[in-house]
């Protein structure tokens, strides 16, 4: 049976959807793309009629991810009553965040990752990663737009760095206290 084009569209995003949300939390080794595609609902043999390959959906998954961070981050920016840097750390480095690492940030899970693969890959992290780090520039206080880029820089990974290390430890004391620490010794990114 031949499968109309909206349907088609229907089933590429569905397929997206799926392979960020394992990616991000089974990695991109972990998953291979028979098992990918019986988790979105359909057949192997209609991936490579959606995609070149596995390393084209990884880029694409990438971007996509990166895409619906930016518009999170903007949201919340927009929202804040006042420290729009502040509001998207505090979400960022929420519990809820860390618990749920396959609707998460791609870089906290998958970043380690992304060096071992392709260009296409590294590409779409790095234009995923200028992105962020132009709203955060937005976002962060300071004088001139060098010290403002500087602070959204540090405020990124410290972010990052900070959710790895955070869901890396057993001790739930400890990771909260990893959390809550970032969120209050970076300049212009605390609320109190």
């Amino acid at each position: 049976m031949k499968v109309t084009r909206e349907q088609a569209t229907l089933n590429r995003d569905r397929v997206l959807d799926v392979a960020a949300r394992l990616f991000r939390e089974r990695g991109f080794d972990g998953i291979g793309v028979a098992d990918l595609m019986k988790s979105a609902g359909l057949t192997h043999g209609g991936f490579y009629g959606q995609f070149g390959s596995k390393e084209a959906l990884m880029a694409e998954t990438c971007t996509r991810s990166f895409d619906s961070a930016l518009q999170t981050w903007t949201k919340v920016g927009a929202q804040a009553s006042g420290n729009p840097l502040a509001a998207v750390m505090q979400g960022y480095l929420s519990k809820q965040h860390r618990d749920n690492p396959g609707a998460g940030c791609v870089i906290a899970s998958l970043g380690a990752e992304t060096t071992r693969h392709g260009s296409s890959l590294r590409r779409s992290a790095t234009h995923g990663a200028r992105a962020l780090l132009d709203l955060l520039t937005s976002f962060a206080p300071g004088r001139s737009k060098a010290v403002k880029r500087e602070r959204a820089v540090v405020a990124c990974a410290s972010m990052v760095g900070a959710l790895i290390l955070a869901r890396a430890v057993d001790d739930e004391a400890l990771s909260d206290e990893i959390l809550q620490a970032v969120v209050t010794a970076l300049p212009g990114a605390s609320t109190r």
